[in-house]
């Protein structure tokens, strides 16, 4: 705790400023491009690009090249740090304030139903459904498909879940998104840019979210079992910090 007058720590200096959180509750929700976030908030672009950069340059917020459009990038936040960062925040005005800074595992009493997207389910969105399924143990109903599904399964995402995660997912076939037309989730989450530009709607807008990762068949060779946990430990983390949502968000009345 430093003496009076000290400077803010640096999450307080980038959060307090208004345009910044509500960049920061936007990115909260989803991946979002500039010409989103520019829509969403009603301000110009030159000013959301400035502060996006300076919430990257804070380590908050991070970017990566849509698979899309290469000429665009995505913008995600990085929860983790955020909750560091807010531990670190309150640690600095008094020693008592101290918390554990680790995302809580809420668990999930409404029944849910969310369906993960990408374009070949045989990677990202079935990495995401086995994670869930397993926080969840069956609280909620979840499913992945594809746009475009492969054959099967890639091998290294079932070795992965299997090794890391002790999730056997070996029998599971890929399901194309025509398979799933009339049906209604609360959640539909696109893990692939590609995938989210050909997303039908499944009778919940407010439900839609995006997390922008990468192919992991698509990171270096098609062999590069590193790039699959990497993408695996990425989507962990990010269903962890989904589980809050779905245990606390209120239903969409349904019509």
């Amino acid at each position: 705790m430093g003496p009076p007058g000290h400077p803010a720590p640096p999450f307080v200096r980038l959060a307090a400023h208004p345009l910044r959180w509500q960049l920061l509750t936007a990115l909260a929700h989803s991946d979002l491009r500039v010409r989103e976030l520019v829509s969403l908030l009603g301000q110009p672009q030159n000013l959301v690009s400035y502060h996006l950069r300076l919430l990257r340059d804070g380590g908050l917020v991070t970017a990566t090249r849509s698979s899309f459009d290469g000429r665009d990038s995505y913008y995600h936040l990085d929860l983790d740090r955020c909750a560091h960062a807010l531990a670190g925040t309150g640690t600095a005005l008094h020693p008592a304030l101290r918390w554990d800074s680790t995302p809580p595992a809420s668990p999930v009493h409404q029944p849910r139903t969310v369906l993960f997207v990408c374009t070949g389910n045989s990677a990202r969105s079935p990495i995401a459904e086995a994670q869930l399924r397993r926080y969840t143990a069956g609280h909620v109903q979840v499913t992945s498909a594809g746009s475009r599904p492969r054959p099967q399964l890639h091998r290294h995402a079932v070795r992965a879940l299997h090794d890391h995660f002790g999730v056997d997912v070996a029998g599971r076939h890929p399901r194309h998104l025509d398979t799933l037309t009339g049906r209604r989730f609360d959640y539909v989450i696109t893990l692939c840019d590609k995938a989210r530009e050909v997303c039908p709607d499944f009778g919940n807008p407010a439900g839609r979210r995006h997390w922008s990762i990468p192919d992991p068949a698509a990171l270096g060779t098609r062999d590069d079992y590193p790039a699959f946990l990497r993408i695996a430990a990425d989507i962990d983390t990010r269903v962890r910090h989904l589980l809050p949502v779905l245990a606390t968000e209120p239903q969409e009345t349904k019509p």
